[in-house]
């Protein structure tokens, strides 16, 4: 049972993060490395809830606060790194459609020798 002690979030958001980034350095398809990039983030993010979080912290909501608050900077500066993802994720894909109509081709290499081609 002492396996189940190193399976937490940072070491999960760890592992997810390597992952990603094989994805960003393996692959030379455009989707493929928007969704690794979607992965980077989500890693990151999962790292940084779950850093400091102890058994039996409540949320910092109400008027009988104890000693075991959990700490609700990590949280919203998480829920503002969601909201930037998901728009960086958008205008991603938005270019992706516009190179895929100009192109052709969701390779990265055979966009860049298309456009020095030209």
């Amino acid at each position: 049972m002492k396996f189940l002690e190193y399976i937490n979030g940072e070491t999960v958001s760890i592992i997810l993060f390597f992952i990603g980034f094989y994805g960003l350095m393996a692959r030379r398809n455009i989707i493929r490395t928007i969704i690794s990039f979607g992965i980077i983030q989500s890693a990151i993010i999962l790292f940084f809830v779950t850093i400091n979080f102890n058994i039996g912290d409540i949320a910092p909501i109400g008027k009988n606060l104890g000693n075991n608050v959990a700490d609700p900077l990590p949280q919203a500066l998480m829920i503002t790194a969601i909201v930037i993802g998901v728009a960086v994720t958008a205008v991603s894909l938005t270019m992706f459609i516009t190179l895929y109509h100009k192109y052709g081709t969701t390779n990265w290499q055979k966009v860049k020798k298309k456009r020095v081609g030209r």
